[in-house]
């Protein structure tokens, strides 16, 4: 039984800003679309239009946001693409079940489960395929009876999520876009993070190489907080290990150079020497915590299992393969030069962090799960006649090139496009990405 207060069927809601008509909507789904008559959860959408446009017939593009465990793009806020989007489509913007306005979940709501184990069990529906059946509840409310295909564009998580889509419910779409989201099919969570690890070491090198000058100074950063019990605004403490998971910042262009003008903020004099400022401390906690995105840390693996083997913690276990990353000793200059990692989960952040802490048993028992459902079939995508047109972006931190062009080259008709202009968040960062998609999807490129 769905608890979110807001919860319910309810009238959509119409309203107008910045040459937008938003209208929002909810309706209710199951939470295990097995059993549609179990418990349910809320379901929100905003359907955006060019103001001026509402009441034309226009074909619907739902996007599918990065993640897992990101609400969708505010109108306010949206990237490049949305402006673009809009000069063709009605948008929807979903937010994913546990995110935003939909049902949220996190370490309060989740408190309502009796133990570590229920809590897991309700979570082990919050994955793609969920996502999916979703997403076709929402087409057939908002078109009724006549419901169409629709477009959708899926961006990093979401493109995973569209790939799963053509999977499921290839009769609800009537093109796809994919913009830095195309995963294994079939590998291993290992495979995933074995290359992501090498991928961000090359992005610290990148990284470094623009700002030499960074080395001492996140070195004696590393080093101070091996040495000291040092404590963040919030009052958690910021551990070296901690520290170094700020390298996610490396992944995209908007934030690429972020960490270089935080670290410039590190120390300022103390009674006693050197001390890390509030302006840092405050600086690394807006990144670090996961207060406003728990199910990302959650399901950042269990989004790659399929089959019966576990993740068993796989970008922990892996991270021994690659010694670079090993920060041990750095105050000693047993260390070094320190290197950041990426988007990789470690359980010790269920210790760190107190968004995480409530659920650490839980995330355990995800962990190591074994009869998580196929979340491709590699049958029909091979027989697939849904246009695909794909961006893959050559340098993309977060999701691998050569494991994103197998891919490619297992789902029929798919047109991949290759570039290096762009980072991870191109689709956000210029309206030209989406501007050549669409030109690819109706030959016109």
């Amino acid at each position: 039984m769905d608890t979110h207060p807001n919860a319910g069927p309810k009238a959509p809601v119409t309203y107008r800003h910045d040459g937008l008509v938003c209208v929002d909507h909810s309706l209710d789904v199951p939470l295990d679309h097995a059993d549609p008559h179990g418990p349910t959860l809320s379901l929100f959408a905003r359907e955006v239009t060019a103001a001026g446009r509402e009441h034309e017939d226009l074909p619907r593009l739902l996007w599918l946001q990065g993640g897992p465990g990101g609400r969708a793009e505010r109108p306010n806020a949206a990237g490049a693409w949305l402006r673009r989007a809009l000069r063709d489509y009605r948008v929807v913007l979903m937010d994913q079940r546990g995110t935003g306005r939909s049902t949220p979940a996190d370490r309060r709501t989740l408190a309502a489960f009796p133990d570590a184990a229920a809590t897991a069990a309700h979570l082990a529906h919050f994955r793609a395929d969920s996502i999916v059946r979703d997403a076709e509840l929402l087409r057939a409310h908002l078109g009724g009876d006549a419901a169409r295909p629709w477009s959708v564009l899926g961006q990093s998580f979401g493109g995973f999520c569209a790939l799963t889509y053509l999977s499921l419910a290839p009769e609800g779409l009537a093109e796809v876009f994919i913009t830095g989201g195309l995963p294994t099919l079939t590998g291993h969570a290992d495979d995933v993070y074995r290359a992501a690890y090498a991928r961000t070491l090359a992005h610290n090198e990148r990284y470094f190489a623009r700002y030499p000058g960074d080395q001492p100074l996140a070195d004696a950063v590393a080093a101070h907080l091996e040495r000291n019990d040092v404590r963040m605004p919030s009052g958690e403490r910021l551990s070296v290990r901690r520290f170094q998971t700020l390298g996610i910042t490396f992944g995209t262009a908007a934030k690429f150079d972020s960490l270089h003008y935080l670290l410039e903020t590190a120390f300022v004099p103390g009674p006693r020497g050197p001390e890390l400022s509030d302006t840092f401390l405050r600086g690394a906690d807006a990144v670090l915590s996961f207060a406003e995105r728990p199910l990302y840390a959650l399901l950042h693996e269990p989004i790659y299992a399929q089959g019966g083997r576990p993740t068993a913690w796989s970008a922990h276990r892996i991270r021994e393969e690659f010694p670079a990353f090993d920060a041990t000793g750095i105050a000693d200059g047993d260390a070094g030069p320190l290197r950041f990692t990426g988007e990789m989960i470690y359980p010790w952040q269920f210790e760190e962090d107190p968004a995480l802490v409530p659920l650490r048993e839980t995330a355990g028992l995800l962990a190591h799960r074994t009869d998580w459902p196929p979340l491709y079939d590699l049958g029909r995508l091979a027989a697939n006649e849904v246009p695909v047109v794909a961006a893959v972006y050559y340098d993309d931190m977060f999701v691998d090139r050569e494991q994103a062009l197998e891919t490619a080259s297992a789902v029929r008709g798919l047109r991949p496009w290759i570039t290096n202009t762009h980072a991870h968040d191109g689709v956000r960062a210029d309206a030209a990405v989406l501007d050549r998609l669409l030109a690819m999807a109706r030959g016109t490129a």
